[in-house]
């Protein structure tokens, strides 16, 4: 089965720094994935497989009309999902993870960071309980985890939250990764804000050296990393170096 979920991206976006959720490509090709799900999930009768596949399909409707804009229609879908996969596989299972970070992402496109906090508690169980714990889909839901304590403010909870998920994309995927530049641009920005720029220049200039090799010259991520890290070097005064990535 694959998974698709939305990764929160810390990107400028009108001038100031924002969470942005991002499409994500699924995780079927790592055979931890279905590892993962044969030891998570519970012993399911026919009636149970039947509510399982209507939460896959209640998912994939919701995330269609997302990508419409339809956000109002989508929500009420992605919530019995989620309800439906909590109650039938358990919290600590990936598709909960999934179902999790899709609702998440759909309220973070709407600035409603408040209502995602029930979601993303951290108390709230999380899948690193589970011998998928290397998974990236549990890096997926740390870091969007992270994303909402950052567009709230609480830095100090965001950043080890930042650190694991990257740190589980880099074993998992590989450090030439984009999700691994993901990770590093998040830490990154949550570095910057909290004045800790000699720390945060690093990671931003890795993120984009992998952007620019895996990406190409075209992509919006790159876009976004080359902003952010002209934004960084114009806060520390070095104008000459921040001018040509603005301009590329």
């Amino acid at each position: 089965m694959k998974i698709q979920i939305k990764i929160i991206v810390i990107a400028l976006v009108a001038g100031m720094m924002a969470p942005v959720c991002h499409p994500t490509s699924g995780w079927s090709a790592l055979s931890t994935n279905s590892k993962a799900k044969k030891t998570t999930a519970r012993s399911t009768m026919p009636s149970d497989r039947g509510q399982i596949a209507e939460a896959a399909k209640l998912n994939k409707l919701a995330g269609l009309l997302q990508q419409q804009g339809k956000y109002a229609d989508a929500e009420p879908l992605y919530r019995r999902a989620l309800a439906i996969r909590e109650k039938q596989l358990g919290i600590n299972h990936l598709d909960v993870a999934e179902s999790l970070s899709n609702l998440a992402s759909l309220l973070c496109e709407q600035g409603k960071y408040k209502e995602e906090d029930p979601f993303y508690r951290s108390d709230r169980p999380t899948d690193e309980k589970v011998p998928g714990e290397n998974h990236p889909g549990v890096a997926t839901e740390l870091n969007n985890q992270a994303g909402l304590f950052y567009a709230q403010g609480k830095f100090a909870e965001a950043e080890p939250l930042y650190r694991r998920a990257l740190a589980i994309f880099e074993r998992q995927l590989g450090s030439e990764d984009p999700f691994v530049a993901t990770g590093l641009n998040n830490l990154a920005e949550l570095l910057r804000m909290q004045g800790k720029s000699s720390d945060a220049e690093p990671l931003y200039r890795r993120a984009l050296e992998i952007r620019e090799r895996q990406l190409g010259a075209d992509h919006p991520d790159l876009a976004t990393s080359l902003n952010n890290l002209a934004f960084l070097l114009k806060e520390q005064g070095k104008y000459s170096e921040a001018e040509p990535l603005y301009r590329r």
